[in-house]
C-alpha cells in the first residue's frame, strides 16, 4: 500500500543561538552543523569525521555537548544551541579561549572548537575539575597536532583561576 502523503523536504527551524532568536528554511535532511555553517554563516563548527567520533563539530545544546554532525537541523527547532562564535565577550576572547592561545593548546586549529565547547561545558557543570576528570571530558575530541597536554593544561589552568562557591 502507497500512501498519497509526501514528506516535505523542507522544514521551518526556529533556534536561540548563542543568544539571539533565529528562524529559518532547512533541508529535511540537513544536519545542524550544514544549517549553522551554511544559513547561519557560523563557521566555527567543523566537520571532520561526520559520523560523531571526531568531536570538531561539538556545540553544546541545551548547555550540553552535542555534535552537530549528527543531529538534524530540524532536531533544534526551539531548542538553545551556543557555537565557539558565542564563547567572545565582543571581540575579546574569554578566559577559556585565552588559556588555550596562552597555554598554545592549538595548533592548525581544526579540532580547537570541538575543545572548546566540551571544556565549556565541564567548567559549567565542573568548575574546579581534576585532571583525570579534564581528560576524560575531553576524550570524545580528537587533536592530531599537539599531543593533548596543552589543551588539559589550559583547561585547568582556568579551573584553578575559578574562586570556589562555598555551599
Amino acid at each position: 500500500m502507497t500512501s498519497n502523503r509526501q514528506p516535505s523536504d523542507v522544514v521551518t527551524v526556529s533556534m536561540t543561538v548563542n543568544g539571539r532568536s533565529t528562524e529559518g528554511q532547512a533541508k529535511a535532511r540537513e544536519t545542524l552543523a550544514d544549517y549553522l555553517r551554511d544559513e547561519l554563516g557560523l563557521t566555527g563548527t567543523k566537520l571532520g569525521c561526520e559520523h560523531g567520533v571526531c568531536g570538531a563539530c561539538t556545540i553544546l545544546v541545551d548547555d550540553k555537548p552535542a555534535r552537530a554532525c549528527l543531529m538534524l537541523a530540524g532536531q533544534g527547532d526551539g531548542r538553545e544551541v551556543r557555537t565557539v562564535e558565542g564563547l567572545a565577550v565582543g571581540n575579546r576572547l574569554n578566559e577559556l579561549q585565552q588559556s588555550f592561545r596562552t597555554h598554545h593548546g592549538l595548533q592548525c586549529g581544526f579540532c580547537t572548537a570541538g575543545f572548546l565547547m566540551s571544556a565549556t561545558a565541564l567548567l559549567a557543570e565542573n568548575p574546579n575539575p581534576s585532571e583525570d576528570e579534564v581528560v576524560d571530558a575531553l576524550s570524545g575530541n580528537i587533536c592530531r597536532c599537539t599531543g593533548y597536554q596543552t589543551i588539559v593544561q589550559a583547561v585547568l589552568d582556568v579551573a584553578r583561576n575559578t574562586p570556589e562557591v562555598e555551599s
